[in-house]
């Protein structure tokens, strides 16, 4: 029986000499991992429905309660905000930080600049030794086929601003906002994924009906991030050195492709069709191997430019862009509905 479609009905059975039981669907009971003698905990809504989870197992932190860290003190750079951006991934709402010592101005910043790069934080308690930053997005708000467009929207940016870098003198003014957008978009898929895989109640509102399918949206997610971190790479170089139109060996072009491609590959994601995702997974491959042989043949006053570079990085963005239409290959197949015919070489 497919988790997406139980069986809806459930006969009533006696329990006893005076109680009555339903059963539970086998596939909500592996994924939750219930086992005879385990307990389920459940609140009855105004209309009659109920609502069924299992319970916190002893020792969990209890629903609300803020993540706590305590320290003596923080003078390590970097740290505390490292730590926020952990506690608001794996899915705490709030997150309180304790000193023995006070915290400095510069520790004070770095929080700040930690709730400011994730969506949805801000600090809503500060004393010398004690900060608390709180979450304010509802998690069934945000899809995640929403949250992986709003990620392919930003890599175009990228790409987009790579090719208007080539024979540009002036730098690039919008690199810092697009790294920091992509950073948040990121975070919270991060975020949806691990409170998904909590609550398969949550992971079907947006957009993981089959608890399976948690896997491959992870696979996504990272293929996302080192996709990010490629043509930000990308980007930053053509914008420390960028090469003249006569030296960019072919880039403007492999901009473009790029940017086609992943658009496809994408749309190939979020509707799963094998024709398209075998072409995606082709175009990958053979961007990845554009982007070898152009790096091979950059020579002379272009190899003190920003292109070397570049082409190695989008090289490695080819890879990442082979892994999604790989996913896109699985789902496609998974669902079944297609056939189509491959010429052999």
């Amino acid at each position: 029986m497919a988790w997406g479609q139980p069986s809806r009905e459930r006969r009533v059975l006696k329990a006893g000499h005076s109680s009555i039981a339903v059963t539970l669907p086998k596939p909500w009971a592996e994924a939750m991992n219930l086992r005879p003698g385990d307990l389920i905990v459940f609140d009855q809504n105004d209309d009659g429905t109920l609502y069924l989870k299992p319970a916190p197992l002893p020792g969990a932190a209890v629903a609300g309660a803020p993540y706590l860290v305590q320290a003596r003190s923080f003078e390590t750079p970097g740290v505390l905000q490292r730590l926020v951006v952990g506690a608001y991934r794996v899915g705490h709402d709030a997150i309180e930080i304790r000193t023995e010592q006070p915290l400095g101005a510069e520790r004070m910043e770095e929080l700040h600049q930690a709730a400011r790069g994730l969506l949805g934080v801000s600090i809503v308690a500060q004393e010398p030794n004690r900060v608390v930053l709180q979450n304010f997005i509802d998690p069934s708000k945000y899809g995640l086929p929403q949250l992986v467009q709003r990620m392919k929207m930003i890599l175009v940016a990228f790409l987009e601003e790579s090719g208007e870098l080539l024979g540009r003198r002036a730098r690039s003014r919008r690199l810092g906002g697009l790294a920091e957008e992509g950073n948040k978009v990121l975070a919270l898929l991060v975020r949806q994924l691990f409170l998904a895989s909590r609550d398969w109640s949550l992971a079907r509102r947006i957009g993981s009906p089959d608890p399976r399918q948690l896997l491959e949206w992870r696979v996504v997610v990272h293929a996302l991030e080192e996709l990010s971190v490629v043509l930000g790479e990308v980007a930053g170089e053509l914008n420390r050195a960028p090469p003249s139109r006569s030296q960019d060996a072919g880039l403007a072009t492999m901009l473009e492709e790029f940017k086609s491609g992943l658009k496809s590959v994408v749309d190939s994601l979020m509707r799963p069709s094998l024709s398209q995702a075998c072409e995606a997974y082709a175009e990958s491959t053979r961007l990845a191997e554009s982007a070898r042989a152009a790096l091979a043949h950059v020579k002379g006053p272009a190899r003190r430019t920003g292109l070397p570079a570049a082409l190695a990085a989008l090289q490695r963005g080819a890879t990442s862009m082979s892994i999604l239409a790989q996913v896109a290959l699985d789902r496609a197949v998974s669902a079944g509905t297609e056939t189509i015919l491959v010429q052999a070489p």
